[in-house]
């Protein structure tokens, strides 16, 4: 977009160079997504169907991420309704979404099932894209043949509730993920025990979180970590 003067509406910084990057590259990764999705209906190889499968899913994956960006881009202007939300239920969708991406990397995700339900406050599209950000985290570091699971637990005498997803990659020292967590506010923050990654989809979860009062957080394993976001519980259960 360019004005009279010559100076253009994103060199003024009115439009976030984030969101400036992922509407430009929406165009090209939905022509991907629509060229491989036609591939697949026509005669190939079972390894070429693989192959081309995996192309289309991967390319859903980064569409996720440019949708998240331009998204990120507009809490400042928007209002995002909240209401009562059942956790679990919006877990299984994921997984449902989630199970072909996972399945052409030799990975599984699952829900970890619950006695007795629970119900949060929340957007239900901003907290979608939180799990799914964080199970995509999930399959990059976890190793093929491992159940990524997505966890629901209550915490503070119910009045919180936890969304977990456990994953299998590098170790997180405490100390690093209290610096980590502190820069997350105002930009993507780089994972040094995890260079592959930019820290861009911890720092939209965060920005997602507190858009419904919520926060990020994480907990060390041996073996990995469980990112998870906590939101306050809903009292309708109460009512019934």
């Amino acid at each position: 977009m360019q004005e009279s003067g010559g100076e253009s509406l994103q060199s003024r910084g009115m439009i976030p160079p984030l969101a400036a990057a992922a509407h430009e590259l929406k165009s090209p990764l939905s022509l991907i997504r629509q060229l491989s999705l036609e591939l697949e209906n026509t005669r190939l190889t079972p390894e070429q169907q693989r192959l081309i499968e995996r192309v289309s899913l991967t390319s859903e994956r980064a569409l996720r991420l440019t949708t998240d960006l331009t998204k990120s881009a507009r809490l400042e202007d928007a209002m995002f309704a909240v209401e009562p939300l059942n956790p679990e239920q919006i877990c299984q969708d994921i997984v449902h979404e989630l199970t072909p991406l996972f399945a052409a990397h030799g990975r599984t995700l699952s829900v970890a099932q619950r006695r007795h339900p629970l119900l949060l406050v929340a957007n239900r599209d901003l907290l979608r894209r939180i799990l799914l950000n964080f199970s995509d985290n999930a399959l990059h570091y976890t190793e093929p043949g491992t159940v990524v699971h997505l966890q629901i637990k209550a915490l503070q005498k119910g009045s919180i509730v936890r969304i977990g997803v456990r994953d299998f990659g590098p170790a997180l020292s405490a100390d690093m993920w209290r610096g980590l967590q502190q820069k997350l506010a105002h930009a993507p923050q780089a994972i040094h025990a995890r260079p592959q990654s930019s820290g861009l989809g911890l720092y939209l979860a965060s920005q997602f979180a507190s858009a419904m009062n919520g926060t990020i957080g994480m907990t060390r394993h041996r073996d990995g970590a469980t990112f998870y976001v906590d939101l306050h519980a809903s009292r309708q259960l109460s009512w019934l």
